[in-house]
């Protein structure tokens, strides 16, 4: 809970390169700053804000973004989340030049990267970084060599990758199990899968699709060794890392040591 510097402003600040850290981009004051650097070209990385026009305007070669999947799919805040909620086997990374509209601009080079069933939004994150870290160097070669061949983006193709809320992470027990176990990954580590069991929150951090058995949503089937067995809409879901209020992510097994669950109990209830 301490305001600590981010691992590109300590190496900024370890070499003497300044660092600029502007509330806003809009005023005039902040716009002139930028100015004077007279740059040729400006990376944008994981940022939230769409620059205005006057800033997109200013490096002689314009502002390149790093976005985390495979434009036009997926534009916005949470690409990489939603790429996993929506079941995609494939994402990557697109270098596009920037334009005033929300990740529209020209796509310049494109990476794939695929989806495995064990990724979750953290492993696949740090792929994207590294896939993203390399490919901005190559864009920037490509842009001093005049070697750059911009491609349009096809609007009917695009979708929207709408910002996370730790509402839409509370669990519907309802759904398909499938659908489930991707918005476990995909909530993992922000916000974070949560249930709810007699009026305490749990969260869920990893899962895998368990069989076919019916019963109503919620319902825990079984407490083995390894994993808690829940019933969903469509199929069962097995539980296998959780973490109670105060606690740390524990394993099945230790979880219900310290957690009172047992066969016939459901999540999702608020108890008495």
């Amino acid at each position: 809970m301490q305001l600590t510097a981010s691992p590109v402003k300590k190496l900024a600040s370890e070499h003497g390169i300044p660092v600029l850290q502007p509330a806003s981009l809009k005023s005039e004051s902040e716009q002139q700053i930028l100015l004077k650097l007279n740059a040729d070209v400006m990376v944008v990385a994981a940022y939230g804000l769409i620059l205005p026009a006057a800033v997109l305007n200013i490096p002689r070669l314009g502002c390149l973004n790093i976005h985390a999947s495979l434009l036009p799919r997926w534009r916005g805040a949470a690409p990489i989340q939603r790429a996993i909620l929506a079941g995609d086997t494939e994402t990557g990374i697109t270098i596009m030049q920037m334009d005033v509209g929300l990740d529209t601009g020209d796509m310049l080079l494109k990476y794939p990267c695929p989806i495995t069933a064990q990724d979750d939004a953290q492993t696949l994150h740090d792929k994207l970084a590294d896939l993203g870290a390399s490919g901005i160097v190559e864009a920037l070669q490509h842009l001093e060599s005049g070697n750059v061949h911009p491609q349009k983006q096809d609007d009917k193709e695009a979708c929207y990758a709408a910002k996370l809320s730790k509402q839409e992470a509370r669990i519907d027990w309802s759904l398909d199990a499938v659908e489930l176990e991707r918005a476990i990954r995909g909530y993992y580590p922000f916000p974070i899968a949560q249930t709810e069991f007699q009026g305490t929150p749990i969260k869920l951090m990893r899962a895998r699709i368990g069989l076919e058995e019916e019963a109503t949503p919620g319902t825990i089937l079984a407490v083995n060794k390894n994993e808690i067995i829940v019933a969903c809409g469509n199929g069962t879901l097995a539980l296998e890392v959780l973490q109670k209020p105060g606690g740390k992510p524990l394993p099945a097994a230790q979880f219900v040591q310290g957690f009172a669950l047992k066969t016939g109990d459901r999540f999702g209830e608020t108890g008495s």
